[in-house]
């Protein structure tokens, strides 16, 4: 389409994703409608739509694609919600910003993948965090090192009770899959973006107690296609160490530290400073850009592409289920 042209957009899911950061960043791009809204919460998005003076409010996803004109469907829902509503989405040319974590199986990660690639429409995912200079710079300095091993770590505070039954869906695990769906699908990708590799094989052990709705830890082992290994720990015991790194990438001959999204440190020495930066905005104003150009290349992954950070996770999730077996990644996402 003419990068003059307006952009008709279609929201579904007005959570709080949807309300706080994608629909304000959309309305801050040049050129573009919001022309409805829809969640299964009807009251939801009427909310929604007074508030960002949105003309049309739908509960029903397919009602809305039958009806309006649309040039891009941003899907902000849950992973357990989707189905096939980007399929048919694609399936009308209708371009595709998908929030992480794409889907809560391969099956309809596929399905929806297939609609993409073949109506050809443009694609992203959330992974917000690729557009951050932070992650850049390290991709950069990366470039030529060898990767031996990667180490990520978070921390939090204890999960919610299951007294009295679950409050929200995030704490039921098998809508949410917790922090280590949640996030683990960001450390994954962009651990992919700064190395360059692919996760061949997971692994995956979680500490589950019935007096608490979400894992208590998890803890994920991969390799790499160059045969370096990366361990992946959540923690939610009430808190954790102070000043660590979330990151730390170790090659032959040294390692890199990510602290937060505030500085790299490379063998004790510190490499970058960040400055602030929004790359929630960043991302959406360069996927609209996109969209208006016709150009794809402008973003930093696709649907496509999220798929080898998605696989790894619910790889590991199946592995914690089977007692720590080790999952080989094309299987994996084969047998889907």
């Amino acid at each position: 389409m003419s990068t003059t042209s307006r952009v008709r957009v279609a929201f579904y899911g007005c959570g709080n994703f949807a309300n706080r950061t994608r629909i304000p960043n959309v309305l801050q791009t040049n050129s573009v409608d919001i022309v409805a809204v829809c969640d299964s919460n009807g009251s939801a998005a009427q909310e929604t739509a007074t508030r960002f003076k949105i003309p049309r409010v739908y509960q029903d996803a397919y009602e809305m694609l039958d009806t309006e004109t649309i040039d891009v469907l941003y899907s902000i829902v849950p992973a357990y919600v989707r189905t096939d509503v980007e399929v048919t989405a694609a399936q009308k040319g209708i371009h595709i910003f998908s929030e992480k974590p794409q889907a809560l199986t391969m099956q309809v990660a596929h399905r929806i993948n297939n609609a993409i690639q073949q109506a050809g429409v443009i694609s992203t995912v959330g992974f917000r965090e690729r557009y951050r200079p932070i992650f850049q710079e390290a991709r950069q300095y990366l470039t030529d090192k060898e990767i031996v091993h990667v180490r990520f770590q978070g921390f939090g505070g204890l999960p919610p009770s299951t007294e009295g039954g679950p409050k929200t869906w995030w704490e039921e695990m098998d809508k949410s899959g917790g922090q280590a769906l949640d996030w683990g699908v960001h450390a994954t990708d962009y651990t992919r973006f700064m190395t360059g590799l692919n996760v061949v094989k997971s692994q995956a052990f979680y500490c589950e107690r019935p007096a608490y709705a979400n894992a208590l830890s998890t803890s994920f082992n991969y390799c790499f296609e160059n045969g370096a290994t990366m361990t992946l720990n959540f923690v939610a015991a009430g808190s954790g160490p102070k000043n660590e790194p979330r990151f730390t990438i170790f090659y032959e001959g040294g390692c890199l530290e990510i602290h937060g999204y505030d500085k790299i440190v490379v063998n004790g020495e510190v490499l970058y400073e960040a400055d602030e930066f929004d790359p929630w905005l960043e991302q959406d104003k360069t996927f609209i850009r996109a969209v208006q150009s016709g150009n794809a290349s402008l973003l930093l992954s696709d649907y496509h592409d999220g798929l080898f950070s998605l696989a790894p996770i619910l790889a590991g999730w199946e592995s914690s289920r089977r007692g720590g077996e080790c999952m080989d990644m094309a299987s994996f996402m084969d047998d889907a």
